[in-house]
């Protein structure tokens, strides 16, 4: 099988590449440059494309892609929101994704963002390295004895919800499915989670019925120096409302590894350029508010399970025997 590549970092290249040898007769080509309907007409001559979380798999995209014989996008995230899954199926191109990789990396990075926010660490660093160490400004809150509420409860969430219980926090969540595992875990409806918890940490996917789940009127049902995290997907959040919520001093602390606007500049180096978003610059401009570019799955476990799921999801296609808890359509 003959895999084309899109939008290569180097650490991509380096996971695969240690995986590779496991896989027989596959061959894969790696390009820096994202899909498009133009750059889509460079997969003639292969079996699959291989994509990234922020590739935009339009219509016109995936037309092209089926005009060079492609049958197969080999999704290397969870998510697959940006892939317009009405056109794969009209193409009669399969779309598989990674749906569980390591957990355990994007929680901990959910539980870093709530303690560097809540401990003012970013500040902290800063004043520090000035010979500044004065602690006004810094106070935080102890986590043990509060209540953490976890809104989705898959794996991601789960492992937030025991890693919280952990803490010695209380855990509370919501869920349309509650997760049997979690014992210790008390669930409530969504306002009640919202207005009970000191910690609030997003772990669902971005549906038509959860995009932007947050918005002012679910802010102001939270406590006041609430603090939320979201490591899922950024259109779970209204931007404009939550700019709206900190500047009312609604919020402790706020820590977004994902936001709407990333598309366009996510894992790209853009410290030499004017961000054109009015919206993105806000929030970095409040000193309560932590954001991070959508690195929550970025460890090494991490990576070597994207890789293998990714290159086992392109040899059982190719067998006849797709896995079927990894096909989207």
């Amino acid at each position: 099988m003959k895999i084309l590549f899109f939008d290569t970092k180097p650490y991509d290249r380096e996971a695969f590449d240690s995986t590779l040898g496991e896989f027989e007769n596959v061959e894969i080509t790696y390009l820096d440059a994202e899909i498009n309907p133009q750059t889509a007409r460079l997969a003639k001559g292969y079996d699959a494309v291989c994509l990234f979380v922020a590739a935009d798999v339009c219509e016109n995209t995936l037309a092209a892609l089926g005009e060079c014989g492609v049958k197969l996008v080999l999704m290397r995230c969870a998510g697959f929101n940006n892939v317009n899954m009405d056109a794969a199926k009209k193409f009669g191109i399969t779309v598989m994704r990674v749906p569980s990789y390591s957990p355990e990396a994007i929680s901990e990075h959910a539980l870093a963002l709530a303690f560097a926010v809540n401990r003012h660490i970013h500040k902290a660093y800063i004043k520090v390295r000035e010979n500044n160490f004065s602690l006004m400004g810094l106070t935080g809150m102890n986590f043990y004895g509060k209540t953490a509420g976890i809104i989705g409860t898959g794996k991601i969430g789960a492992s937030m919800c025991r890693a919280c219980h952990g803490l010695g926090m209380k855990v509370i969540a919501y869920d349309k499915y509650p997760n049997p595992s979690l014992d210790f875990v008390t669930y409530l409806p969504l306002d009640e989670v919202l207005s009970k918890s000191d910690l609030i940490s997003l772990h669902c996917p971005l549906t038509d019925e959860t995009y932007h789940m947050i918005d002012f009127s679910a802010i102001e049902k939270m406590k006041d120096n609430v603090i939320l995290i979201n490591t899922s997907r950024g259109a779970l959040i209204d931007t404009n409302d939550l700019i709206r919520g900190i500047r009312a001093h609604k919020f402790a602390g706020v820590g977004l590894d994902v936001y709407e606007e990333e598309g366009d500049f996510v894992f790209e180096n853009l410290e030499d350029d004017i961000l054109s978003s009015s919206v993105t610059a806000r929030l970095l401009s409040f000193p309560n508010v932590i954001v991070t570019s959508h690195q929550g799955f970025f460890t090494k476990e991490a990576l070597a399970a994207i890789s293998r799921t990714t290159l086992e999801n392109a040899v059982s296609f190719e067998r006849g025997a797709p896995i079927k808890e990894n096909i989207v359509i």
